[in-house]
């Protein structure tokens, strides 16, 4: 067979060419159709920036991809550990994507502690410290007020991720004005919490992200989440979720961590109020749950997009990491 002319072996199809990813927006469920219908996690984001957007499967994947124009990519990962990591690793190695500037945001719905959280707040990760990684006891198997949690050796590089500070920072700044949704019912639930921050109306703040498998509920394991941030030297627990550790570290693997964000919403409470039994907030009676579930998916969103907006916008800057000004 003849050679191609020079010219055509320099001008490959565009569909040749790998997508090249400005930034990857990662939730982890979605509770019906993309679009139309109750949102879950990923349903703003797709209405917002991947509408029409081609899906396109990736083997290994939960689900399909989606891309706009503006090199924005998104995908539903899966719930808990092993589902979204096997998600983001499939995604990684697919050819057809170009991740080598990406930056990656992980969002979801969580929980926060009512000392330090409200519902419909947002908030940016600081630390991530994967709650699963140690030892545990019951607590008449040691002295009274001993911690009931050891960390396990071998461990140390994984168990928890200090995620790029002057990134966590732009983020910040990004979504400083952003105006926050709330409602009423969330506002009546809160005053339930005697806490000042809880009865408080949403903010986006930043801290340590507890992710775990486990959905830890309670006072005392709420402590526990504390101390083991303080143990690994974090900021404060803000957030428990279940995934971004496990993601953070498959993404670590091929690309760092420098680009990583994990944005999260708090929709309930790590405990009952001074009136309700561990049980009662776990299972709630009707009309006892916190409400804000859909302001605290347009919160994540919006504070989410600020920064989006000004990596797609202004590429050449921030193409080779955070912009120095």
């Amino acid at each position: 067979m003849a050679a191609l002319p020079a010219a055509a072996q320099t001008a490959a199809p565009a569909a040749d060419q790998p997508i090249e990813v400005r930034a990857f927006v990662a939730s982890m469920f979605e509770i019906g159709d993309l679009t139309g219908d109750r949102a879950g996690e990923f349903q703003y984001w797709y209405e917002n920036h991947l509408d029409g957007a081609e899906p396109i499967e990736v083997d290994g994947a939960k689900t399909p991809v989606h891309c706009n124009d503006d090199g924005v990519c998104g995908s539903v990962l899966g719930m808990g550990k092993v589902a979204s990591s096997a998600s983001m690793m499939a995604i990684l190695l697919d050819p057809r994507f170009d991740f080598s500037n990406a930056y990656f945001l992980l969002t979801g719905v969580a929980g926060t502690p009512p000392s330090r959280g409200t519902i419909g707040m947002v908030s940016w990760a600081s630390h991530l410290i994967d709650y699963d990684l140690g030892h545990r006891w019951a607590k008449d198997e040691v002295p009274a007020g001993d911690p009931l949690f050891m960390p396990r050796s071998g461990y140390e590089d994984i168990r928890r991720y200090e995620l790029n500070p002057e990134l966590v920072d732009a983020a910040m700044a990004a979504s400083a004005g952003v105006e926050l949704a709330d409602s009423q019912e969330a506002r009546d639930y809160r005053l339930r919490y005697p806490d000042a921050v809880a009865q408080g109306a949403p903010f986006v703040g930043t801290g340590t992200h507890m992710t775990g498998d486990t959905f830890f509920h309670g006072p005392g394991l709420s402590e526990e989440a504390q101390y083991m941030a303080e143990l690994y030297e974090a900021a404060d627990y803000v957030i428990t979720e279940m995934e971004a550790a496990a993601i953070t570290q498959v993404i670590d693997r091929l690309h760092g961590t420098d680009r990583v964000l994990s944005l999260r919403g708090a929709v309930n409470f790590d405990q009952g109020h001074p009136d309700e039994t561990t049980l009662e907030h776990l299972d709630p009676a009707p009309g006892e749950t916190a409400g804000g579930f859909d302001e605290t998916l347009v919160n994540i969103e919006r504070v989410g997009s600020t920064l989006i907006a000004q990596i797609t916008g202004d590429w050449e800057s921030w193409k080779d990491g955070v912009p120095s000004e």
